[in-house]
């Protein structure tokens, strides 16, 4: 049971339950940590368990872009949370977001997609802990046809 005003509190009230770590799919492990800066590996969007697959500006529109990050938000953060032995309380601050948004070269609105991530962030650990630098990129292509892949850097107690 989650103590009241924590992340865990926060995510049972948005009614998220956060996944397992995935087993990597290559050469790599889900997180790193050195010193008090936890780094994770780049989760892609996933829909019933599989890539959420698609091209932004070519059958993916920006609304259900910000679903597929918004999703991957929540992979990144049971990630976070097995890297912390469950307690995301340990989360000092989401230091910075990286998300590569599979795009036409027309599309423009990779920043916008990437707030599904960055608002959910927010909602979960607060604007002083959640608010966060981030970059947003427009790619040709990610693993497995994916729309989204988002990475991230927190520092943890």
């Amino acid at each position: 049971m989650s103590t009241p005003n924590t992340p865990e509190a926060r995510l049972q009230q948005l009614g998220i339950t956060l996944p397992a770590v995935a087993t990597p799919a290559a050469a790599y492990v889900p997180f790193v940590r050195t010193g008090s800066l936890l780094f994770v590996s780049g989760h892609i969007a996933k829909k019933d368990g599989k890539a959420w697959v698609g091209q932004l500006g070519a059958g993916i529109d920006t609304a259900e872009g910000q679903q597929a990050a918004r999703a991957i938000a929540i992979d990144l953060m049971g990630t976070l949370s097995a890297a912390l032995g469950g307690d995301l309380s340990r989360v000092r601050r989401i230091v910075k977001l990286m998300s590569l948004v599979n795009s036409t070269p027309s599309y423009t609105e990779q920043h916008l997609v990437t707030n599904g991530a960055s608002q959910l962030f927010v909602e979960v650990f607060g604007p002083e802990v959640g608010s966060h630098a981030r970059s947003a990129f427009g790619v040709a292509q990610i693993p497995l046809g994916a729309c989204v892949e988002i990475e991230l850097i927190a520092e943890v107690d």
